[in-house]
């Protein structure tokens, strides 16, 4: 089924694209990187409809020059405002992937591809074996897994290992009785 035809709506220009900024960090939480490429996206999509509808492309291409050269600006002054701010999206992103049952490994690996700097995302995820201990039970809770139900040893360890934890703590998340894998659970909850 084809979609009708969307009105061309104006240029993106500093303006519009400042109160598209502002949407869309009213609702998601976003780091720099991440918001230059759905500005980026934006642009792009203004360019192939003004190309649909028949505008000149020197136009368009004008268009979106200027539009790409106001952007490093924006996220200056975003940042300066206090709406963008990498180092809290790190630090709140890290407590919720850990809370998921996130890997450390595989939590570094999701903030560095927001965007976010290696050195900012390792210090947003300090070396924390009990963090890790409690990452592990929420995987293998959520997984219905030993120490929560009966299941094969060797399969847990290759499910934890693939999910980024090293050996000890695979071995000591199985191996620990079932009220005390709750007890972690439940207390990374509150």
């Amino acid at each position: 089924m084809k979609h009708p035809a969307r009105k061309l709506g104006p240029a993106p220009d500093a303006t519009r694209l400042r109160e598209a900024a502002l949407q869309h960090l009213a609702r998601f939480a976003a780091s720099e990187a991440t918001l230059k490429q759905i500005l980026t996206r934006r642009i792009t999509r203004w360019a192939h409809a003004a190309a649909q509808a028949g505008i000149a492309p020197d136009i368009i291409d004008a268009a979106q020059q200027t539009a790409r050269a106001s952007l490093p600006a924006l996220i200056t002054q975003l940042r300066s405002l206090g709406a963008l701010n990498d180092q809290a999206f790190a630090e709140s992103r890290a407590r919720r992937l850990a809370r998921s049952g996130k890997s450390r490994s595989a939590s570094f690996a999701h903030l560095t591809a927001k965007g976010i700097d290696p050195d900012l995302a390792a210090s947003a995820l300090p070396p924390d074996p009990a963090r890790d201990l409690t990452s592990a039970c929420i995987l293998l809770r959520r997984r219905r897994l030993p120490p929560f139900a009966p299941g094969d040893r060797l399969k847990t360890l290759g499910i934890l290992a693939r999910a980024g934890f090293d050996r000890a703590t695979a071995e000591h998340a199985i191996s620990m009785d079932a009220q005390t894998a709750e007890a972690l659970v439940l207390a990374a909850r509150q």
